[in-house]
């Protein structure tokens, strides 16, 4: 009987592992011939679609080079901003590519590359708008809108707890749409993001306040357990950072409009 017990339960841990998604490390990436990459559906200037219908922007570029180095295809996976951590656990994809910040409760769950920009969150308001400084906003009559699951979230809960909080489940230009339309007062978000988005759009339609609620490193994103990735990540990014690659994408897709003028 005890045998018999003990047979079960082997078998019962077996088919668990079995039925479980296989991971993907860097072996099994080359092996595959494709990256998977989880990235925002909208969210210039690190992922969007362009003017001309292509698939562009800073994440989505540095993904292309990476897989380029890997010496295989890369594969978009589009997916909300509350989606790409879930995705990634679930084995969906191998790593997020987007500009998500490093936080210290985020890596309880995934594992980050070393940071390849530090940025922080802004507030936008319409340019018309009476609110002038981010001090104001910290006042009961004012909406303040965010993206689900975001550091804006976050920051803006810290730093304006007496307005109201209005969280947005989804990405891209949701925040500049909320504002635009009168939904909330002011957004916040990533300043990169938050000036991406600005900038295409109609001059003198928004103002984004002086100064950040805090300063955050961007990194892209692997499971706990794929520490070879994490590892090759790493090293490809110091390369990059060495020869002057990284430099460029910067220059380019965040400091500048010249990416905005051409896509």
């Amino acid at each position: 009987m005890k045998k018999s017990l003990v047979a079960l339960a082997l078998l019962t841990l077996l088919a668990t592992f079995a039925a479980a998604p296989a991971l993907a490390d860097v072996q099994d990436i080359v092996a595959r011939g494709e990256l998977l990459v989880g990235c925002q559906t909208t969210g210039a200037t690190f992922s969007f679609v362009d003017k001309n219908g292509v698939r562009t922007g800073f994440a989505v570029e540095l993904a292309q080079k990476i897989a380029e180095a890997m010496g295989v295809k890369v594969k978009l996976v589009d997916y909300d901003w509350s989606g790409l951590i879930p995705a990634l656990l679930a084995n969906k994809v191998d790593l997020i590519a987007a500009d998500m910040t490093a936080t210290p409760a985020r890596a309880l769950k995934v594992s980050f590359t070393q940071p390849f920009y530090v940025t922080g969150s802004s507030v936008v308001v319409l340019d018309k708008s009476p609110i002038k400084t981010m001090e104001q906003c910290n006042d009961a009559k004012w909406k303040i809108g965010v993206l689900l699951g975001s550091t804006g979230e976050i920051m803006a809960k810290k730093y304006f707890p007496k307005a109201e909080i209005k969280s947005f489940k989804g990405s891209g230009t949701l925040i500049l749409d909320a504002v635009s339309a009168g939904r909330v007062d002011a957004g916040v978000n990533d300043r990169t993001a938050i000036f991406g988005q600005v900038i295409r759009t109609e001059p003198g339609t928004f103002r984004v306040l002086d100064g950040t609620l805090s300063k955050e490193p961007l990194s892209f994103t692997v499971r706990p357990q794929d520490t070879h990735l994490l590892t090759w990540l790493n090293l490809y990014f110091d390369w990059i950072k060495a020869d002057g690659t990284m430099d460029g994408l910067i220059k380019y897709w965040i400091e500048s409009d010249q990416a905005a003028k051409d896509h």
